[in-house]
């Protein structure tokens, strides 16, 4: 009896032993991928610097902070859907639609407070997002397929919102339009918010119940359902925080470039995937960083603004990133056949 329970008691000292050590690796992994992003745009940014000396210059370091705001603001929540297996090819058009909202109701009502005016379009975002996460979440439509056509369906409601016309610069009021140009303490308003969005975004995912159970939709979807989380509320949540975040970046796009069109952000979804997929989220779910996607956007800030002022042609622009996001994708595949690896040894024990 003794001895059945000498060996039980070793055999679980064995298994929390394995348990430590592969946390431990896969902690290490994903330190190293980070740290590695880092050096990479180092010296990126050394060499372009070598190139152009005036691209390490205040003024060009804050174009590119700026520029990348936007982006960086949707990366946060494309980064949960991706998280939860899913996938949003609707935020541009969202985008679209709520920077057009906007724009008209301010062109109608010049004196209109601005915060009204983001709130606008923040509600039209999350609008938006939750018709999409109805369809996914209840309905049991794959993402893919529920954002494709809710894209379209955003894009004819754009161009029928506004007629088919653009609101123009002078259209706006210079309130409006000092949302994004306007500053606090210094720092661009854009980058300011960015950074209040990045906080909460980490509290969220890193110290709130809900947070962990994003994570756990999407590592094992069938185990949180056993467990008693409610998927469909979670996927519901996540699109309407994308929907939202969409809205915001929306009124911040108009305003920052003074032009609301139909076809507003077309395409720019791909960007935000890409500095998420560069940040190490993983497609299959279940993984992903807030350090992660910030580095991922601060990269391909850097690429837009870095390869024309070495004189790099557009297409080879185009060969260039997706280069190097094809090298991510495959870093991460192969991190997470490290982590697999690991895991199996676990249960082996």
């Amino acid at each position: 009896m003794k001895q059945t329970v000498t060996e039980s008691a070793a055999l679980q000292g064995a298994r929390e032993g394995q348990d430590k050590q592969a946390k431990s690796v896969s902690s290490y992994i994903a330190k190293f991928r980070e740290l590695g992003l880092l050096a990479f745009i180092v010296l990126l940014a050394v060499g372009v610097q070598i190139r152009n000396p005036s691209f390490l210059t205040w003024e060009n370091i804050n174009d590119i902070a700026t520029n990348t705001a936007i982006l960086s603001i949707l990366a946060v929540g494309m980064m949960l859907v991706i998280i939860t297996r899913g996938i949003d090819l609707s935020i541009g058009a969202t985008l679209a639609l709520s920077g057009m909202v906007s724009a008209l109701t301010v062109s109608q009502y010049p004196d209109l407070n601005p915060l009204l005016a983001i709130a606008i379009g923040v509600g039209v975002g999350i609008a938006c997002g939750i018709v999409i996460g109805f369809l996914v979440s209840w309905i049991n439509i794959l993402p893919i397929i529920a954002t494709l056509g809710m894209m379209n369906v955003f894009r004819g409601l754009t161009f029928e919102t506004s007629g088919g016309k653009w609101v123009s610069a002078h259209q706006m009021p210079e309130s409006f339009k000092s949302i994004a140009t306007g500053s606090v303490f210094g720092i661009n308003n854009l980058i300011m918010i960015a950074i209040v969005i990045y906080i909460i975004a980490y509290y969220f995912v890193s110290h709130t119940r809900t947070g962990r159970r994003v994570y756990a939709v999407g590592s094992n979807p069938e185990s949180a359902k056993i467990s008693g989380i409610r998927t469909g509320r979670i996927l519901w949540l996540v699109y309407s925080i994308m929907g939202g975040l969409s809205g915001l970046a929306g009124v911040l796009w108009v305003s920052k470039f003074a032009s609301a069109q139909g076809d507003t952000a077309s395409g720019y979804e791909m960007s935000v995937i890409a500095a998420c997929v560069l940040g190490g989220v993983s497609i299959a779910g279940g993984v992903g960083k807030i350090s992660g996607i910030i580095l991922g956007s601060i990269l391909l800030g850097i690429l837009n603004n870095a390869l024309p002022m070495i004189n790099v042609s557009p297409f080879w622009q185009n060969f260039i990133q997706g280069s190097i996001i094809l090298i991510a994708v495959l870093v991460n595949a192969l991190v997470k056949r490290g982590i697999d690896r690991n895991n199996l040894m676990r249960r082996k024990i």
